[in-house]
């Protein structure tokens, strides 16, 4: 019996072992490092703030004790007039501190999306494998969004009560030592509590997001398959399968739910007995003649900041546990590395390019198919300007081979030349360049006509643009469009276009690349019989002086070209003319005699 694959949560879960339970959020550090004076403004405001809430208990005790006494009646003036001040300084220095907080948190979470999308760009097709775009959309926007409400909000109001909390601590302490001392008996109880509930809160805060992650991805994999889910009447089913995602959401999501609601009812609750037990004493005290009501009540003012900042703390904790989860989240993404990465001194490819192109004993295995060798012992050598065709049945390699010549991967064995240098050895980005691809599904990407065509060389010129279109035969369809080539309307990966419209925007964004390699995957399998004639002589202008390497299914549109190379389990079986093929009997035999006898038959 097989072993089934692993899921996304088994490999997400399986690049977390081993991982050391250090502070995640420590991997933010480079993204507040540039912020630093603003940091530094932004905790001297929290500093003048917590400082004036630090002062209203004695302003208040000055008012109880000396304002209310005839002798010194003429004072109570100024010690109203300190509080009016106090509240103006609290209230200024917290407005700057929101500021900045807002501010820095705003762009904190702006750079690490930025970077986490960038560096998404540059990891190889093997990650995508294994993590499901929605999956990825989570952490880019619903993770980051956590970092955001921490930096920006939940961190500087957790770090405002530390510091109150602290100041508190001390002041009680000058005020009346023994009060403090009875106080201080609950202080490690309702720490503990933090830690170890802290913890539970954060593993469950991980969980929930990943299970967040998986109804996102469920979900849009359904959406963006909408109309296959309608063909096959399969909405019921994606119902269920999206409630149940759903519902695990929910349950991940209620259970880090309880475990900060006790936390936070048991040590709210703790430090509220802490503080009727002082009250208490304080009370005695004051019938013992050993406190004033101004000292009792300046001591109690000052437990309310302390009991209050505590609480914040541990109601703030749950938030910044969930934004350690989401920032392991998104570190696991920036610390992956490219499985194909530039050389540390890539060589100089060729000026002018030739297109020569040599595949020899190349072995080559999908990461996520190990056991299955997609390219076994595959040699083939394409002069330059020539066009080479590569036929067999599904699976033979065909598609493998664009993938590496592109080096989207690299072989376990053999190597792959490009104009005489390995493909290893070059700038991937530079090799991709000089290739030009018409994919078998094209992708058309939001924007305008003219900007899908343009994704091929950005800087082309408009007339450039056009040449490419009526080259590709799209240009008649086009200016029969609203608003022509600014139309934008696409729909959702070009929904609105026909297949044949979208595979004609791609063929008009490979011939404005103007690459002197060139990589048609069934490029004219989605035209009419009419638009294939059209397009087919783009192609061919296009394919003059240029190497081309055809993969075709449909062989009737390779037959003119004078080398066909045919491909089975990732080997080349034959190769030569339709003519030769066709007489030499064999696999290219077969599927010819298939093909052609259907087509008679349809036209029967």
């Amino acid at each position: 019996m097989s072993t089934p694959p692993p899921s996304d949560t088994d490999m997400r879960d399986a690049r977390r072992t081993g991982s050391k339970r250090v502070g995640p959020l420590r991997g933010l550090a480079p993204f507040l490092k540039p912020y630093t004076a603003k940091l530094v403004c932004a905790g001297l405001a929290l500093l003048v703030a917590a400082a004036g809430t630090l002062a209203l208990p004695m302003a208040i005790r000055g008012v109880i004790d000396h304002g209310f006494s005839a002798e010194q009646a003429s004072q109570i003036s100024h010690y109203f007039l300190l509080l009016v001040g106090v509240c103006v300084v609290i209230g200024t220095a917290s407005a700057t501190r929101y500021y900045f907080v807002t501010w820095i948190g705003e762009r904190v979470v702006t750079d690490v999306r930025r970077s986490v999308f960038h560096h998404m760009l540059a990891l190889s097709p093997n990650f995508f494998e294994s993590m499901r775009t929605g999956e990825i959309l989570s952490r880019l926007m619903a993770d980051t969004t956590l970092v955001q409400t921490v930096v920006g909000s939940s961190a500087s109001i957790a770090l405002r009560n530390l510091v109150m909390s602290l100041g508190a601590i001390v002041l009680m302490i000058a005020t009346s030592p023994k009060l403090a001392l009875a106080c201080f008996v609950g202080v490690p109880l309702v720490v503990g509590f933090i830690i170890f509930l802290g913890r539970r809160v954060r593993g469950l805060s991980r969980t929930s997001q990943d299970r967040l992650a998986d109804m996102s991805a469920g979900a849009s994999e359904t959406l963006n398959a909408m109309a296959t889910v309608q063909s096959f009447t399969h909405e019921d089913v994606d119902r269920k399968i999206f409630s149940a995602a759903a519902e695990d959401s929910f349950n991940a999501a209620i259970q880090r739910t309880k475990a900060r609601a006790w936390m936070t009812g048991i040590v709210i609750s703790l430090v509220g007995f802490c503080v009727v037990g002082v009250l208490w004493l304080g009370a005695n005290e004051i019938l013992a003649g050993r406190m004033t009501g101004g000292q009792l009540s300046q001591f109690i003012l000052y437990a309310v900041l302390l009991a209050s900042g505590a609480g914040g703390i541990t109601e703030m904790w749950g938030d910044v546990q969930r934004a350690a989860g989401a920032t392991e989240r998104l570190m696991e993404i920036l610390h992956t590395e490219p499985a194909v990465q530039a050389p540390a001194q890539p060589l100089a490819m060729p000026v002018p390019a030739r297109g020569q192109v040599r595949f020899e004993n190349v072995v080559f295995h999908y990461p996520s198919r190990p056991d299955v060798a997609a390219l076994n012992g595959f040699s083939l050598a394409i002069a330059p300007g020539e066009a080479v065709a590569l036929v067999g049945p599904s699976g033979a390699g065909k598609s493998t081979t664009f993938q590496l010549l592109q080096r989207f991967y690299d072989p376990q064995a053999g190597q792959i030349l490009v104009d005489g240098l390995r493909v290893d050895a070059v700038d991937p980005r530079v090799l991709r360049s000089r290739i030009a691809v018409v994919s078998q599904e094209p992708t058309i990407f939001s924007g305008t006509i003219a900007d899908n065509i343009l994704y091929g060389r950005p800087d082309a010129s408009p007339d450039e643009v056009r040449a490419a279109a009526v080259a590709a035969a799209a240009d008649e369809f086009i200016t029969q469009l609203p608003n022509g080539y600014d139309t934008s309307l696409l729909g959702e990966r070009g929904a609105t276009l026909s297949g044949g419209q979208r595979q004609r925007l791609a063929i008009a964004r490979a011939i404005l690349r103007n690459a002197p390699l060139l990589l048609l995957d069934e490029a004219t399998s989605a035209l009419d019989a009419e638009n294939e004639r059209l397009v087919q002589q783009g192609l061919n202008n296009l394919m003059a002086g240029r190497t081309t390497i055809v993969i075709a299914h449909r062989l009737a549109t390779i037959q003119r070209l004078k080398r066909i190379v045919v491909m089975d389990q990732g080997r080349i079986v034959a190769e030569g003319s339709h003519a030769e093929l066709v007489q030499g009997g064999g696999l290219y035999a077969r599927l010819a005699a298939l093909q052609f006898s259907d087509s008679k038959a349809l036209a029967s």
